[in-house]
């Protein structure tokens, strides 16, 4: 009879894992729920004072964080992040692309858009991700488990306008980097987050919104910060050793409802 094995506590210990947008919402949930198992949570994000509150949080609670400012679509930026991290903790054994711009504006037709935010929406939502991915990748070689995980949509499944398009780009993305990195042993997936009611959420969509969002999922349920963590901690588990180029909706349906 084979032993039952338990989980350990400190799955992540060692590890140091970057997360992009790590200064509010799912970035700062990611950092704080990878730290209580025992990674060092690398966050950044364009607002310095909001993600040294993040870190600070983390250390408070008796976690290992530390913060930098990072705009993902600016090369040079990564270059000197990734210097002090590498120095640091050796390299990076994580990495999640979760910087994105997604507020309703971004939902509209691509006519009302002007070039300016368009420019500035795929920089950061694709581009960003492709550049965090070269960067990273050297600092990834010959570490076991290493992966990334980035963070696409639902809109990337119902042609949701130019934001809806970039999703569709992390997806396609996440297959292509999945093929090129798994020679040297590296994992890449994604998830696709369906509406989750934060704070954020309840500020930006009327009650009439998410209700009528609710109504086209399959599951009558009220997603959360919660669901999306737990996929996040799979993903970039152990337990997911034979899972890459992998796209999860994490929706109650609704992506495939539509």
């Amino acid at each position: 009879m084979e032993a039952v094995v338990v989980d350990r506590v400190n799955q992540f210990e060692g590890r140091a894992a970057l997360i992009t947008g790590g200064a509010r919402g799912l970035g700062r949930a990611f950092g704080r729920a990878l730290a209580a198992l025992g990674a060092h949570a690398v966050l950044t994000d364009v607002d310095e004072a909001e993600v040294d509150k993040a870190a600070h949080e983390i250390t408070e609670a008796g976690g290992q964080a530390s913060a930098y400012r990072l705009d993902v679509a600016d090369d040079a930026a990564w270059d000197l992040v990734l210097t002090d991290v590498a120095a640091a903790h050796g390299g990076v054994d994580i990495l999640i692309n979760n910087a994105g711009l997604h507020s309703l504006e971004y939902g509209v037709n691509w006519a009302q858009l002007p070039v300016s935010k368009l420019r500035r929406l795929f920089d950061v939502n694709v581009m960003g991700v492709m550049i965090g991915t070269l960067a990273v990748r050297p600092h990834m070689q010959g570490r076991p488990g290493a992966n990334i995980l980035n963070i696409s949509s639902s809109a990337a499944f119902n042609g949701m306008g130019a934001y809806g398009a970039t999703k569709a780009a992390v997806r396609a993305l996440t297959l292509a980097w999945a093929r090129e990195l798994g020679p040297s042993g590296i994992r890449v997936n994604a998830l696709a987050p369906g509406l989750h009611v934060t704070d954020t959420i309840r500020n930006e969509f009327t009650p009439e919104m998410i209700e009528g969002h609710r109504h086209h999922q399959f599951l009558d349920l009220e997603g959360n910060e919660q669901d999306i963590v737990d996929a996040m901690l799979y993903f970039c588990s152990d337990k997911a050793r034979f899972v890459t180029g992998e796209t999860m909706r994490v929706t109650a349906g609704y992506a495939s409802s539509l």
